[in-house]
């Protein structure tokens, strides 16, 4: 799950991360209150899912209230790369020496919480990687004991941060961001710039924060925070029945209990020469209802060619999916054929239900995914 800029920063704030000023508004005469608040040069800066915002005409500099309205008039209901800037932060606009980039993020490579810090901030982190390797830091935490202060310091340091004072920020900058990475259970907590003021304090000026949807359930008042907008119709819906749905480019639609058996299905439709077209795992204990929005949710890909159920009943009653799918193509009109591979509690129940539909009954998963592949080719 993205959070928004306005909402990262108020998120590190709570962390004592210093951040810019203001507020956000939804119209110019909200904007221009919050600037007459601020008192003084503020930037406009569009709340959207995308990057790019300065280059698309999503961030403008204001002077007075009168410019803060207007340079909200103009962003707001603007379109950035197909998504409609709803809201805007209105900011104090401020003067810095020098962009620096800092992040925590999860190294699935060496299981840690990778620290990461280069002394060219303000790009993109891709972009240093690939033309400055060697400007970038990398320092892992501890897995118990978090990220040590020498260890941040040693950030430090490593990107040219050698005065005392600013030294000492950045270490407190750098322990609050990997607290917030930990505590909120995030994927990526990014500064992008923290900036070094003229009088020389550090700053964070922009910030992005990743969470993971598994430890939303801890967290009721992040989940609130969710904006679904740059989410693809069918991951919403997907999300509102329990399901984990990730749609990807192929045309054999596949629906599976288990992430493990999800995985092990699209490996193999793959090993007979097909491709899926998405990853569905609608669970253990999965009824009939859950069954039913997850047909609909897969047929309503436009690229399905055919489908590919393949269920093993452990929890989940191999009768109650075979129920789910029949009242699924009651509702729903399909030529798309599809495969059945349903195999463990109450499948000789669940094999005669389908047994009066038109599925393709298969004995096996190979079976089953040499099928759905000759389906998807027009071949059955």
């Amino acid at each position: 799950m993205k959070l928004h800029e306005y909402q990262a920063r108020d998120l590190l704030a709570r962390y004592g991360v210093p951040v810019t000023g203001g507020g956000v508004a939804a119209t110019a005469a909200e904007a221009r209150r919050i600037a007459e608040e601020i008192g003084g040069k503020v930037v406009v800066k569009a709340q959207v899912f995308v990057g790019g915002r300065g280059k698309a005409g999503g961030v403008k500099l204001a002077s007075t209230p009168d410019e803060a309205e207007a340079a909200a008039g103009q962003i707001l209901g603007m379109d950035i790369k197909g998504l409609t800037v709803e809201k805007v932060l209105v900011a104090e606009a401020i003067t810095y020496q020098k962009e620096i980039y800092v992040s925590a993020i999860l190294d699935r490579s060496t299981k840690r919480v990778m620290m990461i810090a280069s002394s060219e901030g303000g790009v993109e982190i891709e972009e240093v990687a690939r033309t400055n390797p060697n400007a970038i830091i990398k320092i892992p935490a501890h897995p118990q004991l978090g990220l040590m202060d020498y260890q941040a310091r040693q950030l430090a340091f490593a990107i040219g941060l050698t005065d005392g004072k600013q030294a000492r920020q950045f270490t407190q900058i750098a322990t609050a961001l990997y607290r917030a990475f930990v505590e909120s259970d995030a994927s990526l907590v990014e500064i992008n710039p923290l900036v070094i003021r003229e009088d020389g304090n550090l700053q964070a000026l922009d910030s992005k924060i990743l969470l993971d949807d598994s430890g939303l359930i801890r967290h009721p008042d992040l989940e609130a925070l969710r904006d679904a907008s740059d989410e693809p119709e069918a991951e919403q819906r997907a999300r509102e029945a329990g399901l984990t749905f990730i749609k990807l480019d192929g045309d054999i639609g596949c629906m599976v209990n288990g992430a493990g058996l999800a995985m092990a299905t699209m490996d193999v439709i793959k090993l007979y020469g097909g491709e899926p077209a998405n990853f569905l795992d609608i669970g253990g204990g999965a009824n009939k209802d859950k069954v039913k929005a997850a047909l609909q949710i897969i047929l309503g890909d436009p690229n399905v060619k055919a489908v590919l159920f393949n269920i093993f009943g452990g929890i989940t009653r191999v009768d109650e999916v075979a129920k789910g799918i029949v009242a699924a193509l009651e509702e729903v009109q399909t030529n798309v054929p599809m495969v059945a591979r349903l195999v463990g509690t109450n499948e000789e129940a669940g094999r005669a239900i389908l047994a009066q539909s038109t599925l393709i009954p298969a004995a096996t998963l190979g079976e089953g995914a040499q099928k759905a592949v000759a389906a998807a080719r027009g071949q059955v």
